[in-house]
């Protein structure tokens, strides 16, 4: 079993908000330490959007307790009264985060019976301590630069293995290969998609995330992927437009990484397409899907590297070894 941080800093804030209040000598002192369980959030976003909500519910929850609480009556049926006025309040002023957060404060001042300034004073003083513990706690966030990596190595590995898949079933014409790199991808791009999001909401002030034009750069990539299989099945098989086409993908499997150097491949396609310009015009049926299909598979592959190409500036100045990247 894992322990999260999320676990670690719920258990240490608890902690550290209960001795606060004890230390303060606040009645109900455990109510400090259950409003932080409640506020500890996923980010540091939803943590001060939370942390908010809670303390204006928390705050109103009081009003409403100390309203219906000493002109109606300590009595159960007027707690259900009160929260049948205070819950749909909450909704309207969209703050219905702290409702859970808020009724810890409706049931201490319920259990007392009796509502002094002071002992709304101490409710006050538990809420900036239950919430601001959770709030300061919150603010350290574990960077996820490094499971972002770990994905970018991972789907750069399965795009590898898919475009070698792709170059040995042109030259064999086996279909052993049971895609199971197909489902990886798309599983990692979702994963990666949410650590991306989960960073952006801890850092407020960054408008741009490092990996979040990668990893849609590679979703639209894969997207094309996925369209080139169809057509890499009806090409004709010992045929030498297909055998480059097949040293091309195999080359492009070699290849992928976070560098630029897409232009290196699309001037090799740019002698591919000459390659099949140059190739007899299609005499039967059969031979025209074949030139067709063989015509958008070049046009898929070519959208493929221009995403790479538009997604960072070239590295093709800075080496004189071809050694590209798609």
């Amino acid at each position: 079993m894992i322990i999260g941080p999320r676990t670690i800093k719920t258990a240490i804030g608890t902690t550290i908000a209960i001795s606060i209040a004890q230390f303060m000598d606040l009645s109900n002192f455990v109510s400090a330490g259950v409003l932080t369980i409640l506020c500890i959030q996923p980010s540091r976003k939803k943590s001060v959007v939370s942390a908010w909500h809670r303390f204006v519910a928390c705050i109103l929850a009081s009003l409403f307790a100390f309203a219906f609480f000493e002109t109606i009556g300590y009595n159960p049926l007027v707690v259900g009264l009160m929260l049948a006025c205070f819950i749909p309040t909450t909704v309207f002023l969209k703050i219905t985060q702290g409702i859970a957060t808020s009724s810890v404060i409706i049931l201490n001042l319920y259990s007392a019976g009796d509502i002094p300034i002071e002992f709304l004073i101490n409710q006050f003083f538990l809420i900036v301590v239950g919430v601001g513990v959770a709030l300061l706690i919150n603010l350290y966030m574990p960077s996820l630069d490094k499971p972002l990596r770990e994905k970018q190595v991972e789907l750069e590995q399965n795009f590898q293995k898919i475009l070698h898949e792709i170059a040995l079933y042109i030259r064999t014409d086996k279909q052993e290969w049971d895609g199971r790199e197909i489902t990886i991808c798309e599983n990692i791009l979702q994963e990666a998609s949410d650590l991306v999001s989960l960073d952006r909401e801890n850092h407020l002030l960054r408008n741009k995330h490092p990996y979040a034009d990668y990893f849609t750069m590679r979703n639209r990539q894969f997207e094309l992927l996925q369209r080139m299989m169809p057509l890499v099945s009806r090409l004709p098989k010992i045929d030498s437009i297909s055998i480059k086409i097949a040293d091309f993908f195999e080359e492009l499997s070699e290849a992928v990484h976070p560098g630029n150097t897409a232009v290196i491949y699309l001037e090799q396609l740019e002698e591919l397409r000459r390659d099949f310009d140059r190739e007899p015009l299609p005499d039967t049926r059969k031979k025209f899907e074949t030139r067709a299909n063989l015509f958008r598979l070049l046009h898929e592959i070519e959208d493929y590297l221009l995403l790479k190409k538009k997604f960072k500036e070239s590295d093709v100045k800075k080496k004189t070894k071809k050694t590209g990247t798609n």
